[in-house]
């Protein structure tokens, strides 16, 4: 019986990992399609963009990664003095980072697209996270108003 529970739950666990990665993929797949549309790129730029691109974006996710996990160590209470001095400049680091990240992608875009396709780029970035925030709050009011 202590094995049919522990199985459940195993399998409750990886569902919903699953399920969640699922949610990830789409929305980044969502997000491709929104760029796509947005930026009207020819084929030669498309194959050099999307590697560029992807590549920083995974770089990003890295120090988003590492942020959440530096600030979720322990709570403020929990820290001396020294180790929140520690922790607030390994966020600052993080953030420089996230700066010359962003730097370097505009350089290496430069080099294959025109600056009002970047500007574009910035513009359907914008507009995707606004077009899931306006879904999100859409889909919370909903289930608020089922309960």
């Amino acid at each position: 019986m202590k094995t049919l529970y522990t199985f459940i739950i195993i399998l409750f666990i990886s569902s919903s990992v699953f399920a969640q990665r699922l949610d990830r993929e789409k929305l980044k797949a969502l997000k491709i399609a929104h760029i796509t549309e947005q930026l009207d790129l020819s084929k030669e730029e498309a194959q050099k963009f999307w590697p560029i691109y992807n590549a920083n974006e995974d770089k990003k996710d890295n120090l988003r990664q590492a942020s959440k996990t530096s600030r979720k160590d322990k709570s403020p209470e929990e820290l001396s003095e020294s180790e929140a001095k520690s922790l607030l400049l390994k966020m600052e680091k993080i953030e420089k980072d996230k700066l010359e990240l962003q730097s370097s992608l505009l350089n290496e875009l430069f080099k294959i697209l025109p600056a009002t396709k970047i500007i574009k780029l910035y513009q359907a970035e914008r507009s995707f996270k606004h077009k899931m925030f306006e879904e999100y709050k859409k889909r919370h009011a909903n289930n608020g108003r089922k309960n």
